[in-house]
């Protein structure tokens, strides 16, 4: 399906979908507890559709509602029904159930769809095995065959490609029958493994870290305890909406939903819309923003990659160079997102610089109008999408987003909210 963007000025209220990142680990301890745990407010994201999947595919029981879900767990010890387990094309999904499934009785086969397919997961395979189980996987990558449990013990992880691999083990190991000690190295993201800790709090799981996140204590033989939850707002969605605010807003637009109980990185968007000259406010359930011009900014996205695409947009419309760091992180993403974003803002007269030894990405501020429609293929991944709508919501030229579905891996409502807020959109399916 390709979808054209055109200028536009938005106005009005959105709310925030519920977020993926939240969703997957509740779900996740659901299947461990020892009873039925109710989740409210569900993101429809296709990982999150992944996430339910899977705990089905362990033993869990899953009934869905109008917009809750009843998940009654395995008590700590999940088995698979088929020997398959199906993550999709979720990143977060493979990381954070892979060493679940690690607890349950092999064999158990992993395949994976897409991008995803590539992702390394030798961390997890390394790591499994250090804890009693093993996996076998081809070129450190999918699929993936389990054929020994784990049992727990020591286990030294790399944590500077992803968070990812560290939220699964501490979600597992309190399950193991022996006690864990996990070593992290060079670790990244660091309020995402936050979030996991708190959310396995509230499941009634104790875990001793020191302050830096470097070493965890877990416990053996804990049992989740069953919750009632409602999901918070998203974020990483909100933060497109948030660019898309200061961008064109005909004078403010307010996004609801975002009340948190629960850490997200990438609530980061409201330092970095403040540095780039944005006018922010907090409501009584999120945020309101003004249009405001853009000033050249720099900001630090190692510990939240995911809001690099919306601020590449956001940079474009500046009068100077911005700069963005952390760009290493952007490698194993649904695309390379780096050279992704050089490639294609390119067509906008945008010049995307990366610098290896900086590890920043500089956007040099668009030249002028190319004067015509402008095709952008975001090689299948939902958040280069959302940032090309916003280029084309601002820009002078309409912009047509090739394969837009895309976004349904996290916001399948994005094209419905902007067109709520005011968005010129037209849609031709392939």
């Amino acid at each position: 399906m390709n979808i054209t963007v055109w200028p536009s000025l938005l106005s009005g209220t959105v709310h925030a979908p519920a977020s993926k990142s939240v969703m997957q680990r509740l779900v996740a301890g659901a299947l461990l507890s020892h009873g039925t745990s109710v989740l409210h407010n569900l993101s429809q994201a296709d990982d999150c559709t992944a996430s339910l999947l899977m705990a089905a595919q362990l033993g869990a029981e899953v009934e869905i509602g109008e917009n809750h879900v009843a998940i009654t767990g395995v008590n700590g010890q999940p088995k698979s029904r088929e020997g398959i387990l199906t993550p999709m094309e979720s990143g977060l999904g493979s990381r954070l159930f892979a060493p679940i499934a690690g607890l349950a009785p092999p064999p158990i086969q992993m395949s994976a769809e897409g991008n995803l397919k590539g992702r390394p997961m030798h961390e997890i395979i390394d790591a499994v095995e250090s804890l009693g189980g093993k996996i076998e996987g081809k070129n450190g990558s999918f699929p993936l065959a389990f054929n020994a449990s784990i049992s727990g013990g020591k286990v030294n992880i790399d944590g500077s490609l992803s968070s990812q691999f560290l939220t699964g083990l501490l979600m597992a190991l309190p399950c193991a029958p022996n006690d864990s000690h996990i070593v992290v190295r060079n670790l990244v993201s660091k309020p995402y493994v936050v979030l996991t800790l708190e959310i396995l709090e509230d499941f009634g799981i104790e875990i001793d870290s020191n302050q830096q996140l470097t070493e965890f204590s877990i416990r053996g033989g804990q049992s989740y305890e069953q919750i009632e939850a409602a999901i918070d707002g998203d974020w990483s969605s909100a933060a497109a909406l948030a660019v898309a605010g200061m961008l064109c807003a005909e004078q403010s637009l307010e996004i609801d939903g975002l009340n948190s109980q629960y850490t997200q990185a990438d609530e980061a968007i409201r330092g970095a819309l403040l540095f780039a000259g944005g006018a922010l406010s907090g409501t009584e359930t999120g945020i309101q923003v003004a249009k405001r011009p853009v000033r050249a900014f720099s900001v630090d996205l190692t510990d939240s990659p995911d809001l690099f695409p919306v601020l590449c947009a956001l940079a474009s419309f500046g009068k100077k160079p911005s700069k963005l760091k952390g760009v290493h992180r952007l490698t194993h993403k649904e695309s390379d997102r780096a050279q992704v974003l050089q490639e294609e803002w390119a067509k906008f007269n945008v010049v995307v610089e990366l610098d290896k030894s900086s590890d920043t990405m500089t956007v040099h501020p668009c030249k002028g109008a190319c004067d015509k429609a402008i095709t952008i293929d975001p090689h299948g991944d939902h958040r280069i999408a959302m940032a090309a709508a916003l280029m084309g919501l601002r820009g002078k030229d309409p912009v047509i987003i090739q394969g837009a579905e895309c976004v349904a891996k996290s916001y399948p409502e994005f094209f419905d909210d902007l067109e709520v807020l005011g968005a010129k959109l037209s849609m031709k399916r392939n």
